[in-house]
């Protein structure tokens, strides 16, 4: 292996470990090309191609015009994307419902104190996010906090399942905010449930939230309109319903 070689697996390897422990988590966009060299220390030459990398890989996604984002924690998430890429959004939802279900009840039982705390850090953030229109972040903060009751129910025979198939729920959590018949559902209830140890009703607010998104159950709140009085990115959209929708390849 020559010294080129070697640099570019080191940097594929600390972009990875940035990827895996958390810091850029599934639905970011990870920092610019220039960033990237400062942050690294490497030229750009050695950035691009580790980023390529990974983009190979699977872990890493482009979207032209708005940046590299991060698809998946490891190729066993890229495997199983790849899996059921032909899914409908249906079909996902119902997985989620039944993994998300007893996430949330564990989570009830076995919540830390830092846990609480976490989840109610995305929680607002999440609100900002909706509240200023953006996309993006709307995602990535509702993936985390998703992310953060999978890991605060402390089984990790269920994390596992669970972020194996990380990059086709944020995909769904994407899919489901664009939807024009969207309502945003604060998770309010479904944090100060975990809060308070009240698995009974953690398990009531998930199941409802997601049975609302398949259609199952009347919305039980409209969605706020953001405060600049723009559109939110669902009622710029063309309406599309769970059951249509494909997880895209």
């Amino acid at each position: 292996m020559n010294s080129r070689t070697g640099l570019i697996d080191q940097t594929v390897g600390r972009l990875r470990a940035r990827i895996t422990d958390g810091e850029w988590p599934v639905g970011s966009r990870i920092p610019a090309e220039p960033a990237l060299t400062v942050l690294l220390g490497v030229g750009r030459n050695t950035v691009r191609e580790a980023v390529q990398s990974l983009v190979h890989a699977g872990l890493l996604k482009r979207r032209q015009g708005s940046g590299t984002y991060v698809v998946a924690l490891s190729e066993l998430g890229v495997t199983m994307s790849r899996e059921i890429a032909d899914a409908r959004q249906r079909d996902v939802l119902e997985v989620r419902r039944s993994l998300e279900v007893e996430t949330a009840r564990l989570a009830a039982h076995r919540r830390t104190p830092a846990d609480v705390a976490e989840l109610r850090r995305y929680r607002d953030e999440r609100a900002a996010a909706y509240l200023a229109g953006d996309l993006d972040a709307m995602v990535s903060t509702d993936l985390a906090l998703h992310r953060v009751i999978a890991r605060t129910a402390r089984n990790p025979v269920l994390l596992a399942l669970y972020e194996s198939l990380v990059g086709a729920i944020g995909e769904n959590i994407r899919f489901n905010f664009e939807r024009p018949a969207h309502t945003n559902d604060s998770h309010d209830g479904l944090v100060e449930a975990i809060a308070a140890g009240d698995d009974g009703r953690a398990v009531r607010e998930i199941t409802n939230y997601l049975s609302e998104q398949l259609g199952e159950r009347k919305p039980r709140r409209a969605a706020p309109r953001a405060e600049t009085g723009a559109e939110t990115p669902a009622e710029k959209l063309t309406e599309h319903g769970p059951e249509h929708g494909r997880h895209p390849r």
